[in-house]
């Protein structure tokens, strides 16, 4: 939480994504995630999973109470966790009955189990949520990302970079970001070189200069 947030915001608002070494973080899972603006590297996080990623993002889920997804994630996100074994696979049994808010102007109704349509005023909604002092992760939803970062409403990145760069594609900071100091609180690395990392905002960015005070001809 940065020096601008008042103290009534007791919540914790989490962005959770993998990104490659050069920031885009656009369709990690799979060809056809998401294709917008001619995207060919969908699917480019998928061979690079250990157990030890595994371990990590079920714990990682243990700690959050809610999620926070754009329309796009959350239509997959919902094609596929209701039919994934609950017994068997911790994260789904979390996923499934976690609350979940999803930011949408186009959609209708949200039919995944526990889940909420927050259609109008997301910035304010997503103030109003963080009131109630839960640990809320925004997962992919990269348009959904821009309006929190824009809104000044992030307090925690959850980061897993893969040892790649694509040269094109969605990233994570764009123009919109307000700039921030940040503290590095946990890192990991897997055995395929991805590096899981996790940053607490801090407040304002101290400037400097290393121009010599007594410059002379």
């Amino acid at each position: 939480m940065n020096e601008n947030q008042t103290n009534e915001t007791t919540g914790t608002l989490v962005v959770g994504t993998f990104l490659t070494l050069d920031g885009v973080m656009q369709a990690p899972g799979g060809p056809d995630e998401d294709r917008d603006g001619g995207f060919e590297h969908g699917g480019w996080s998928v061979n690079y999973w250990d157990e030890q990623m595994g371990e990590i993002i079920d714990g990682q889920f243990a700690e959050v109470d809610a999620l926070l997804l754009g329309r796009k994630t959350y239509e997959i996100f919902a094609a596929h966790w209701p039919h994934v074994d609950t017994e068997d696979d911790p994260m789904a049994s979390k996923l499934n009955s976690m609350p979940k808010y999803v930011a949408s102007r186009t959609l209708d109704a949200v039919e995944w189990n526990n889940s909420t349509l927050l259609s109008r005023g997301v910035a304010e909604a997503v103030e109003n949520l963080k009131e109630r002092g839960d640990v809320i992760m925004t997962q992919g939803s990269h348009d959904l990302i821009q309006t929190l970062l824009a809104h000044d409403l992030v307090d925690e990145f959850w980061l897993w970079i893969f040892p790649l760069v694509l040269g094109n594609g969605k990233r994570l900071f764009g123009d919109g970001t307000i700039p921030t100091a940040l503290e590095l609180t946990n890192a990991e690395a897997s055995s395929t070189g991805v590096q899981m990392l996790r940053y607490e905002r801090t407040g304002e960015i101290e400037y400097g200069s290393f121009a010599l005070d007594d410059m002379t001809e």
